[in-house]
């Protein structure tokens, strides 16, 4: 089952960064600077440069983000939506707490989620826990498919840096995608070759490295104590308490010109890579602003990086062998 056309190269828009703030506890999970007025501007931006799919979730912004999507579409025509649960989310405090591993709590999910979004039904449900034990996870979906029975859903997915993961769920009927971490300096071959063995929808978070491939940020950026990239978890590789992490710096370095081939921005190159790798791929890259979106929605007028450049640009990144699939 796909819910895309086979052949066709398409791309999201992310929003956890319009989504504003969220946290942990004390603990910033969401970014810096949002504006509901310049997101709503952003998403217009989106349409009006060819983007139909946007990447939501109950915990972007504790159900912000849903409720700017439903605002910004509303009388825009079609869209497609994939949305998230899985996380425990306070709507008035902005909190974002630990995995809801309980069956009987996805059927409410999915309504708020609809509520917060103003739809009769989502066009994929993802899975927001990464590192969930299928043991935990199975009977989540099993909640998901009824849903899909119901017409609230038409495929659901796992959000998920995990192929075992991935792989113990790609036998059920509507299980159609997973999302996953995957950039110029993070290549998942594991995933890609199963997703593809199984004819999955390969999603592409943090195509940009979390901002860092935009080619905004230099040795001396700080940003501000509230942005999730000046945080100390795990997987915020690129950044380091909220500075970028001089190794990815030197990496973007080496393969800056490379990217821009063709007549391409920076952030484009890094977009075209994902195609060069597989054509399946559907980016998802985040914006605040129309700015942003607009920039990455530019390449879709170039397509995959040339194989000569991919190529060379594997001769200059060094390639990071995990023994262990880790969440990103």
């Amino acid at each position: 089952m796909t819910l895309f056309e086979p052949n066709t190269t398409l791309m999201g828009m992310g929003c956890w960064p319009i989504g504003g703030a969220m946290f942990n506890g004390d603990t910033s999970l969401g970014y810096s600077r949002s504006d509901d007025g310049e997101a709503i501007r952003a998403i217009h931006a989106a349409l009006d440069a060819g983007i139909h799919l946007f990447d939501t979730a109950a915990a972007y912004g504790a159900g912000h983000a849903d409720r700017l999507l439903a605002q910004a579409l509303r009388g825009r025509g079609e869209a497609m939506i994939v949305s998230k649960i899985g996380l425990k989310i306070d709507e008035a405090s902005k909190q974002v707490t630990d995995a809801d591993t309980d069956p009987d709590h996805v059927m409410p999910a999915i309504e708020r989620c609809l509520d917060r979004l103003d739809r009769d039904c989502i066009d994929i449900l993802l899975l927001h826990v990464n590192d969930m034990d299928v043991a935990l996870a199975e009977p989540l979906f099993d909640q998901m498919e009824r849903a899909r029975a119901a017409g609230k859903i038409r495929g659901y997915g796992w959000s998920t840096d995990f192929t075992a993961s991935a792989e113990a769920m790609a036998d059920r009927d509507g299980f159609v995608a997973v999302e996953h971490a995957m950039n110029v300096f993070l290549d998942a071959p594991g995933m890609r070759a199963a997703l593809e063995s199984h004819s999955l929808t390969p999603l592409i978070r943090s195509p940009l490295a979390m901002g860092l491939l935009g080619g905004g940020y230099g040795a001396g950026s700080v940003l501000p104590g509230d942005d999730v990239r000046a945080g100390d978890q795990n997987w915020v590789a690129y950044f380091r308490q909220g500075r970028p992490n001089p190794d990815f710096l030197t990496r973007l370095d080496a393969v800056r010109e490379l990217l821009q081939s063709g007549g391409r921005s920076l952030v484009q190159g890094a977009i075209c890579w994902l195609w060069g790798r597989s054509p399946a791929c559907i980016p998802l890259p985040g914006a605040r602003n129309a700015a942003q979106i607009t920039d990455s929605a530019g390449a879709l007028r170039h397509g995959p990086l040339p194989s000569a450049v991919m190529d060379e640009i594997e001769t200059l990144l060094p390639r990071d062998v995990e023994l262990e699939d880790r969440a990103r």
